[in-house]
This record gives C-alpha cells, structure tokens and sequence, in this order.
C-alpha cells in the first residue's frame, strides 16, 4: 500500500510538472514571424549591374556614381591616368567621357558572373559601348570588367573596379573590339 501512494504522488508531481510546462507555453507570447525573405544578395547585385546598365544608356553620370562607395573607392579604367583613387575622381572620369561622346551611346552587358560571400562579393563581365564624337563618328569599346561589391548599410556598392581592354603584344595595339 505505501509503495502504491509513492507512486501516486510521483504521478501527481510528474502531472503537475507537465502542466506547468504546458500552461507556461499557452501563456507565453508567439514567437514573432519571420520577416519575408527579401531578394537575395546575388539578386541585388544583379539589380545593380541593370540599373547601371540603365545610368549609362542615359548618360547619367550621378546615378552611375550612385552605385559606387563614397568612400574607399578605387578604379582602374581604360582610360589615364592609370587610377582614380575616391567617388569624386571617379565621377570626373564618368563627367569626362560623355563629354568627349555628347551624341548617343548604346550600353550592353553580358558573361554577367557575381559571387557572393557574406557581406562582401566579385563579378566580372563583359560591357559593350557605343559611343557617339560631337562630329558624329561612332566608336565601338568592348570592355572587360572585374568588380568588387561591398554591402554597406544594407546595400550592395562597388568599392573597386577594373576595366580593361587586351592589347596585341606584337603591335602593343589595343584590341577595343576584343571578342573571345
């Protein structure tokens, strides 16, 4: 008979454990729902590379900028001097360059390739410009283009840049309509 009022109360205790536990987790507040998943990083930086796509097409040196860090900057392009070190020598470049082709200019991308890891990523591409001289001469430059993106506050910039075009060592010529 004791050994069956022991285990009654080990019974008891046990179900009024399990109840606390349970009424505890009736009463507690829901665990908040997670936030719907935004685009992913790679999509951004994809959404970047149209948008500036766009900003070229529409010869808008302050949106193209739009797309760069403010600070940190650094750029290699086809164009001398060898570097632009900082956004407002960069946007000098951009300011320049349409001012040499102030008639139409065509802007394409492809062999877009972006890789992300965590808060920072690379890409390359290959970018083809058609640009037009105040005389009205048009100019063809495909462009071979390495990028490294940042995210800063939340959003994708590139924080360097190189732009390059192949040169034949034979003639130490460019080749601006490099093809692969």
């Amino acid at each position: 008979m004791r050994e069956l009022k022991i285990l009654t109360g080990a019974v008891a205790i046990s179900l009024a454990l399990g109840g606390a536990a349970l009424a505890a987790e009736a009463t507690a507040p829901a665990a908040p729902a997670a936030a719907p998943a935004g685009p992913s990083d790679k999509a951004q930086i994809q959404a970047l590379e149209r948008g500036f796509a766009a900003a070229f097409n529409a010869k808008d040196t302050k949106k193209i900028m739009s797309y760069y860090a403010r600070e940190g900057l650094f750029v290699f392009d086809v164009t001398p001097p060898r570097q632009y070190v900082g956004w407002a020598a960069y946007k000098k470049d951009w300011d320049d360059t349409f001012g040499l082709f102030p008639g139409p200019v065509s802007f394409t991308l492809s062999e877009v390739s972006i890789t992300v890891a965590g808060d920072v990523a690379y890409g390359h591409s290959i970018q083809d410009s058609h640009l037009t001289t105040k005389d009205g001469a048009a100019t063809e430059l495909v462009a071979r283009v390495s990028d490294v993106y940042r995210k800063i506050n939340g959003k994708w910039l590139i924080v360097q840049e190189h732009v390059s075009i192949p040169v034949d060592l034979a003639t130490m010529k460019p080749d601006p309509l490099s093809k692969p």
